[in-house]
């Protein structure tokens, strides 16, 4: 997430065109985050940059959040960063990759989306720690609505078996 953000949808009277904010600048942040659909649960973190080391920090409170006896399974594309040899896998977690260019598997990236629809679209942040500032707002906010996190998340084809 970034001040170059993306311009999405808005409501407007039929026959105008609404004007969107739209920012050069570079500045940005990444969302390093994870849902239950079946609980309505969420672990997340807001971090400078996307790599290894930070995927790793991302897994340690990935397993944090997990209830005691119970094992996580992390559906997850195959950036490299995600199937690193030198990730730090906890035990109570399994990593398993998504055939490439199948995000439609993958259901945090509705998430995704309605994170950026609802809370981080259609504006100009004024430096890093807005960015920042705001990425962590959204996250909270998902994370206080189990039920869109559930009405989102869930995948009828996966609860057929």
């Amino acid at each position: 997430m970034g001040q170059k953000n993306k311009i999405t949808r808005r409501w407007a009277r039929r026959g105008t065109r609404p004007v969107a904010p739209q920012d050069l600048r570079t500045a940005s942040t990444y969302i390093f985050g994870a849902i239950c659909p079946e609980a309505g649960k969420a672990a997340g973190l807001v971090l400078p940059y996307c790599n290894t080391a930070a995927m790793s920090l991302h897994l340690a409170e990935i397993s944090a959040a997990v209830a005691p006896g119970a094992h996580a399974v992390l559906l997850l594309d195959q950036a490299g960063w995600h199937l690193s040899a030198k990730l730090e896998v906890p035990s109570n977690i399994t990593l398993v990759p998504l055939p490439p260019k199948c995000p439609e598997l993958n259901p945090v990236e509705n998430i995704w989306q309605f994170i950026r629809d609802n809370w981080l679209s259609n504006r100009v942040f004024r430096c890093y720690d807005d960015i920042v500032d705001h990425c962590c707002h959204a996250w909270n906010r998902l994370v206080e609505q189990p039920w869109t996190i559930m009405s989102v998340g869930l995948r009828d084809w996966a609860h057929r078996f």
